[in-house]
């Protein structure tokens, strides 16, 4: 008689499928990682720091190479009129 799809296979535990074994193969699947040694604080420290370094870095290169849409004496003077537009509707408004 036949087993149908549903029913489980019949064997034995430890034993295996019936196929080609070719040595050294190992189980279906991505093959095994390679160990990675563990950071310790420091090195997660020191990346961290040098990460924020070079973020630093790059803002300020793109600073000084200019490019901004609007000029900063434009901006400067914009804040300034805000504040004593402030500073006259609290002292004579």
């Amino acid at each position: 008689m036949t087993s149908s799809s549903h029913e489980p296979d019949q064997h034995a535990p430890g034993s295996h499928s019936p196929g080609p074994h070719l040595p050294g193969s190992h189980a279906p699947g991505p093959p095994p990682l390679p160990e990675v040694p563990e950071r310790t604080f420091e090195d997660v420290m020191r990346a961290r720091v040098d990460r924020r370094r070079d973020r630093v870095h790059r803002q300020v290169s793109a600073a000084r190479q200019g490019g901004h849409r609007i000029p900063t004496w434009l901006l400067a003077a914009i804040l300034g009129a805000l504040l004593l537009g402030w500073l006259y509707i609290i002292f004579l408004g």
